[in-house]
């Protein structure tokens, strides 16, 4: 508008009436006021999502030790705790009866807030799902812990966003909990932020809370970290370096290996039916026991009492809690142990594989049976059954009502489930078992870019391209089943 076009347009004004006058400068304020407050929304999601970030980093880190030191004693003294399940299981239902009547689902709470079919979340379900988590660990509950995490994050901030004026603010800052939540416990910023946009929003990524979700799990992350919580991680690329195995899906002369290509798309299928399978048997047995045993206290105590006896007859606790003495198993074989791990079979058939005169993977492809894999997994502490039972005891744990998660035992059940089949494709066993560890999780929890994210971020990103081809195919296997109820269609990305 140049100066005539403007001194125009300044007496047409001046012609309006003072009430006019009044109104279009009312509307003009607030279109200003509008604006500006568009522009300042990010930038203070993002100051939030930070300070957010460190406040449940340092909760989770509290939460996560304590889990941390309740299963340690649980597993120093099995006898004394694992017989007490039901009582523990009992007092959790009792609890929630009585002062967490509103906050009983756990993630399916999140859920509803989250696709707004409800409005309230109270803050009571940190101390609840905290505590719950707590006593399900001790008395040897097979169960997460990292739906506790997101719903000390999430409450937190759905509670804050109901005082920010920014359009969307309430589903903005639930995501941003989750992903901190996500993050403080499991330490892996990128992979939570992924989940959080990922399992929360149905039907699309909800990209305006891509940067304070990212905010907030880096920051949960450092302050988790720098209060000594223990994160999880194994050196892959040294252990696959030792044993010349090459998980590289390009050949020396830069063509694809078909070969591999193959191999990590079958073990993806497998990994797809595995969680696929989980996810769907957790939900026919969750709705089977409910109509079962419709008082929650009652059916809590009988299911507790029959987990007890299982944990205790299948080697005294070796299927409680998380499964991280399954993992810490899967991984933790010496150097040299894991870098023959594929040619076990071959080598157990003494000279014959070199009078034959052909190569070692070939011998292991015909050797290795269901009897060879579990041979393998011998090996490793890793018995070929320790996936399904640890599957069915989860499963029993959570249709019972005991709190917890459920992603950390489908961690152990992947792992474990890939050392079982770890000889069918003659791939070494912490190659197969990480590879099971991110697939299983994509399936189960119908979920892509955050299990190949949390994938790199445990076990390094010099696999990243078999970690992503297993994913993807795990994902697409899974029949469209998923542990979180709320969902009901995939994310288009």
């Amino acid at each position: 508008m140049n100066f005539s076009d403007f001194s125009k347009a300044s007496q047409q004004f001046n012609q309006f009436s003072p009430e006019m006058k009044e109104q279009m400068m009312k509307m003009a304020k607030a279109r200003i006021k509008e604006k500006i407050t568009k522009w300042l929304a990010t930038p203070t999601f993002v100051v939030i999502g930070i300070a957010l970030g460190a406040i449940i980093g340092a909760l989770t880190a509290c939460f996560g030790d304590i889990s941390d030191r309740l299963s340690a004693l649980r597993d120093t003294n099995p006898l004394y705790f694992i017989p007490a399940l039901a009582l523990g299981g009992a007092a959790i239902a009792f609890a929630y009866k009585k002062w967490g009547k509103w906050t009983e689902r756990g993630m399916d709470q999140v859920f509803a807030v989250g696709l707004n079919k409800e409005t309230d979340f109270p803050l009571v379900a940190i101390p609840m799902a905290a505590v719950s988590t707590w006593i399900t660990q001790l008395f040897g509950g097979s169960a997460g812990r990292e739906s506790a995490a997101m719903q000390i994050g999430s409450a937190l901030s759905y509670n804050i966003s109901k005082k920010l004026p920014f359009e969307n603010a309430a589903h903005i800052m639930l995501v941003t909990g989750m992903a901190a939540g996500f993050a403080g416990i499991f330490q892996a910023p990128m992979a939570a932020t992924a989940f959080a946009l990922e399992v929360l929003l149905v039907g699309h990524l909800e990209l305006s809370a891509l940067l304070p979700a990212a905010a907030a799990a880096f920051t949960a992350c450092k302050v988790s970290s720098m209060l000594g919580f223990h994160k999880f991680s194994v050196d892959l690329n040294s252990v696959l370096d030792a044993s010349g195995f090459s998980a590289s899906i390009f050949t020396n002369e830069g063509a694809l290996d078909g070969n591999l290509l193959l191999k990590l798309a079958l073990m993806g299928i497998l990994f797809g039916v595995v969680g696929g399978g989980f996810a769907k048997l957790l939900g026919l047995s969750q709705n089977y026991f409910a109509k079962k045993f419709p008082n929650t206290i009652k059916r809590i105590a009988i299911m507790g009492a029959g987990l007890s006896v299982l944990l205790l007859v299948f080697f005294q606790g070796r299927y409680a809690g998380l499964g991280t003495n399954l993992l810490d198993m899967c991984f933790g074989v010496n150097a040299d142990l894991i870098g023959n791990a594929a040619n076990v079979m071959g080598n157990a058939a003494g000279d014959a594989v070199n009078a034959v005169g052909t190569a070692a993977g070939n011998v292991i492809g015909t050797a290795a049976g269901i009897g060879n894999a579990d041979l393998i997994g011998e090996a490793a502490g890793i018995h070929g059954y320790d996936w399904i039972i640890k599957f069915a005891v989860t499963i029993l744990t959570l249709s019972a009502g005991f709190i917890g998660g459920v992603v950390t035992p489908l961690f152990a059940i992947g792992a474990t489930f890939g050392i079982f089949v770890a000889g069918m494709f003659g791939v070494p066993l912490p190659l197969a078992a990480a590879l099971g560890f991110a697939a299983v999780f994509a399936s189960a929890s119908n979920t892509l870019w955050a299990p190949i994210l949390i994938a790199g971020e445990i076990f390094g990103f010099n696999c990243f391209p078999a970690f992503f081809i297993v994913c993807t195919m795990a994902y697409m296997c899974n029949g469209g089943q998923s542990i979180y109820k709320q969902k009901k269609i995939r994310i288009k990305i």
